[in-house]
């Protein structure tokens, strides 16, 4: 079916109805194919390359399906099974029912950082290949770096820029720092002076010596802690990734102190709120311990959120990836707003300490605001 141009596939009819997967389907996509496998109640994917889609699909459905649906511009390809392993292969040319590809799957995906330029900090995070080519079992995190650029490139690209100072807190041995460094310069072109901080001496020694092989010569890594670090210029953007629990606070206490235009911030280990979580009404919601962590994650960025408004931000919380991939999903996206109206800021304060009385929450950037 390959050979004939099939770009979707249908495996259907299970053998067992105690089967784990109730239908496969196998779509075409730039890259590869993607592998949706749905159950009763859920669906799951996997990205493979086409090389590799005729014996995944053989482990997923060998012996276990009656019935395989292969459609291509030219028709549908059939193959069905019998209780007893007769096969019977069939093709309906240009059948009423042969799939009419849609735009969609057409198309090419245009994402900020294209397929096929080299990038030497995608090669060496093994997303792209030497000829700059996705690596198909990291097309997701391909996708999770486009997405995390996008909501970066939704508020530059209407503005005239002529320079961005930038800080990114906690940067750690994370390559991210390094590929927003590049979309700024290489893609926007605009000039940048970068600083990456941590702890640790061995991870700024390394990232270094990368910014130097890279040749990117605005960026350099310092040991420096979120709290308290003395930025040698006026900050435009704040970027904190993963800073564990509080770590996140202070990190958007020191770009609310610098008067940072813009903040980008995904939180993760939020355990400050949960331990707190004492309601004095809606006690299902600290019942059960799965749902009070993530009520108390949530409720930590909500006010988060509402405290950045209060001190003059345009806030929003993004879906920063599914949660088919990691669960630390939230992007905090903070803009500083010419003026904030009064009104506006009184009601988001009020909507925190409402939050607070009726949880026993004790917020540590409300804290931090001196609030």
């Amino acid at each position: 079916m390959l050979e004939a141009g099939v770009a979707k596939f249908t495996v259907s009819n299970p053998v067992s109805k105690s089967s784990l997967y109730k239908k496969i389907v196998a779509l075409e996509k730039q890259t590869g194919f993607q592998i949706e496998k749905y159950t009763e109640k859920q669906v799951f994917h996997e990205n493979v390359s086409r090389e590799e889609l005729a014996d995944s699909l053989c482990l997923l459905t060998e012996g276990k399906f009656r019935q395989v649906n292969g459609f291509a511009p030219a028709g549908e390809h059939i193959l069905l099974v019998s209780s007893k392993g007769a096969c019977k292969y069939s093709v309906k040319n240009k059948a009423p029912t042969a799939l009419k590809l849609s735009d969609t799957h057409n198309r090419k995906k245009q994402y900020l950082l294209e397929e096929g330029t080299l990038i030497p900090p995608l090669v060496d995070m093994g997303i792209f290949t030497a000829e700059g080519k996705v690596v198909a079992s990291m097309y997701h995190k391909f996708k999770q770096i486009n997405r995390f650029l996008e909501m970066i490139d939704d508020e530059l690209k209407d503005k005239k820029v002529e320079k961005l100072n930038v800080i990114d807190f906690g940067c750690g041995k994370s390559y991210l720092t390094f590929i927003l460094y590049y979309y700024l310069t290489e893609v926007r072109r605009i000039p940048v002076e970068m600083i990456g901080l941590d702890l640790k001496a061995d991870v700024i020694e390394k990232c270094n010596a990368a910014a130097k092989k890279y040749g990117y010569h605005g960026l350099r890594f310092e040991m420096g802690d979120i709290n308290g670090y003395d930025c040698p210029f006026q900050v435009d953007m704040v970027v904190t990734l993963h800073a564990c629990d509080t770590a996140t606070d202070y990190a958007l206490f020191n770009a609310l102190s610098w008067g940072a235009k813009m903040i980008f911030s995904v939180p993760c280990c939020q355990h400050e709120l949960n331990e707190q979580l004492a309601p004095t009404e809606l006690t299902l919601l600290s019942r059960y311990g799965i749902v009070g962590e993530r009520f108390s994650a949530l409720a930590t960025d909500a006010i988060r959120a509402n405290l950045l408004e209060y001190c003059g931000y345009k806030t929003q919380l993004l879906e920063f990836i599914e949660l088919d991939h990691t669960p630390k999903n939230v992007l905090i996206r903070a803009v500083k707003r010419p003026i904030t109206p009064r009104a506006v800021k009184e009601k988001a304060l009020l909507e925190v300490k409402q939050v607070m009385a009726a949880f026993g929450f004790e917020p540590t950037l409300y804290k931090l605001l001196g609030l």
